[in-house]
């Protein structure tokens, strides 16, 4: 049975998906239909098998919301669908989302968009709405490294550009949903560029861009560039290989913001990604990235979201309080966005209702996109200058663990003065690659070319000299030089003792005269003559 946001996921070890704190090992139905030739409802079905390997626990940042979720249901006459058995475990608490009516039900406003649109608070509730005059994300590619999109949704169709799989197991575009969870690439991008659909009885909505019916994402014109991995299932390459080869082809194939709603249950990543990342710097590519659930079990951010440059993304409630359940702290966070009582597009015509940080993170991409539309020669630098800067203080007054630099604010991040800044204010990757990773020195590279002393004067290569001993190393030297140096102190030896010996034998003949003196003295004296 599927709980409300307090809902732990199971435990994992490896690289694998884990939801945020829910339907980790059931397979969850949801429904809805759209479109008016769509009266009956399709299944969404959530894989249940879930793989381990390596060191760490990727996964999408998200979680289906219970059917309490409805109490908050913005128009009298929206309601959910009947509740669906689940395919594989029934279980009778299994969210539906409200189905789009082919001709609107009494009392629907038809001017407001369906009962779907109407969920979307934080499209008025931060002003989204009023950035459409100025920017819609025309001209913006958004790469989405995730679980793959569909691109055949009604809601996405025509946004969605040929992709990548980078698992080696997917389909060639990255349109196809892989691992345990295949629904939430396509969840994160309908909330960047979605542009819903038309349906029979609703009238355009004033001001809108886009479709009446539906999910519309943040930027619905901008195009999405999807990169599909496997994450939660056996086969293919591993996640190390993986997401530097996604980073990589999103740069390369023109993207210009990089969402990433998937995390891990570690701040280090491996030195696998860090090319790939600084790449992306190089290149000014901005990387927005989830920062994790505490209900999946993280209680801190975890990579990629820890990666110097990466613009972290947390979670936030309908109060604008932290989320409990969908958010977690680090001081890698910049911003928070909304992140419960979400709702967005999923594979098969479908939409679901969820919570999490990978909800908020695509709220920022889609921003970005504006920001990029309209400031197009701005670099990421600034444009995460914009977001941080233009955040409204939160929590403990400036940059705090839980709510970074405070909730985003995309109407200020819009009419902020040009940014001065050419460093990332959220650090850079390059630069923590050189203090912290040990350099390789390769061997230098043997050259055939001819030596140049100056220019037009060129140098005869000389043959190097064969190779002999010195004479100081030749065997008869040594025997040579000790036997001179003994012969020399012999000689210093044998003169020193005669010299001795000479002195000894002066002393002992000047003892005896002295001695033969004190014995006869008048013998050295005159005779003394006297007359009379």
């Amino acid at each position: 049975m599927f709980h409300s946001e307090r809902r732990r996921g199971i435990p994992l070890t490896g690289w694998s998906v884990a939801p945020s704190f829910a339907c980790a090992s059931r397979v969850f139905g949801v429904c809805a239909s759209v479109g008016s030739d769509r009266g009956a409802t399709r299944r969404i079905r959530k894989g249940a098998a879930l793989g381990a390997s390596a060191a760490l626990t990727l996964l999408p940042l998200w979680t289906p919301l219970a059917p309490t979720a409805w109490a908050t249901d913005p128009t009298p006459s929206a309601s959910p669908s009947p509740k669906r058995e689940v395919t594989a475990t029934p279980s009778p608490s299994a969210t539906a989302v409200p189905k789009t009516s082919a001709t609107p039900s009494k009392g629907t406003s038809t001017t407001n968009g369906d009962d779907v649109r109407q969920r979307e608070y934080w499209l008025k509730e931060y002003g989204i709405t009023s950035l459409w005059s100025q920017a819609t994300g025309k001209g913006v590619t958004v790469a989405v490294i995730d679980t793959g999109v569909d691109g055949t949704h009604p809601d996405l169709e025509g946004n969605v550009l040929r992709g990548y799989d980078a698992s080696g197991v997917g389909s060639e575009d990255g349109w196809k949903g892989l691992g345990a969870e295949p629904m939430h690439g396509t969840e994160v991008a309908s909330l960047i560029a979605g542009h819903g659909h038309d349906t029979q009885g609703y009238s355009a909505i004033a001001g809108q861009p886009g479709r009446p019916t539906g999910v519309i994402g943040v930027a619905p014109e901008a195009k999405i560039l999807p990169i599909s991995l496997n994450m939660g299932t056996t086969g293919g390459k591993s996640i190390d290989e993986q997401i530097p080869a996604a980073v990589r082809y999103a740069v390369d194939h023109g993207a210009q913001i990089i969402n990433m709603s998937i995390g891990s249950n570690k701040t280090s990543w491996p030195q696998s990604w860090d090319e790939a990342f600084a790449y992306a710097e190089q290149k000014g590519v901005l990387i927005v990235a989830a920062a994790g659930n505490r209900g999946s079990g993280l209680t801190q951010v975890g990579a990629p979201a820890t990666i110097p440059g990466v613009l972290t993304v947390g979670g936030i409630d309908r109060n604008k309080q932290v989320s409990e359940g969908s958010s977690t702290q680090g001081i890698s966070i910049a911003v928070v966005a909304p992140s419960t009582d979400m709702i967005a597009a999923a594979p098969g015509n479908g939409y679901m209702l969820w919570s999490g940080s990978s909800a908020a993170a695509p709220l920022v991409t889609g921003v970005a996109a504006l920001l990029k539309q309209k400031y197009p020669k701005e670099s990421a630098a600034q444009l995460a200058q914009r977001l941080i800067a233009s955040a409204d203080d939160a929590g403990v007054t400036g940059r705090d663990p839980l709510y970074g630099y405070g909730i985003f604010n995309p109407q200020d991040a819009m009419a902020l003065a040009a940014p001065t800044v050419t460093a990332n204010p959220l650090g850079s990757i390059s630069e923590w690659i050189a203090v912290h990773r040990k350099r390789q020195v390769s061997d230098p590279t043997p050259s055939d070319a001819a030596p140049v002393h100056e220019e037009g004067e060129s140098i005869v290569k000389a043959a190097a000299p064969d190779a002999r001993r010195p004479p100081e190393d030749r065997g008869w030297l040594p025997p040579v030089i000790l036997a001179a140096l003994v012969l020399w102190l012999t000689i210093i030896t044998a003169g020193s003792v005669h010299r001795l010996h000479r002195m000894h034998v002066s002393a002992g003949q000047a003892a005896r005269m002295a001695r033969a003196a004190a014995h006869h003295p008048g013998s050295h004296r005159g005779t003394r003559r006297t007359s009379r």
